[in-house]
């Protein structure tokens, strides 16, 4: 059986987000220019995925204290 590793923080705001939008992974991938499976590593903590975190928290409409909060700081 495949090791499954839990959402990180950023990954269930931004999983709660995009079901609050009625969008899919496979959306918000394709409007970052990732492919499904790296935007999955980084909600589930395998990539940082850093250069990509402000912008999906844009365009999800997310507060800049959600990604703070994700962050630690």
């Amino acid at each position: 059986m495949k090791n499954r590793r839990q959402l990180t923080y950023h990954g269930l705001v931004i999983k709660n987000r995009l079901m609050q939008l009625n969008m899919t992974q496979t959306e918000l991938a394709g409007k970052i220019n990732v492919s499904v499976g790296y935007l999955t590593d980084i909600l589930r903590g395998r990539r940082s995925g850093g250069k990509y975190m402000d912008k999906i928290y844009s365009l999800l409409g997310l507060e800049e204290t959600e990604l703070k909060k994700a962050s630690g700081g």
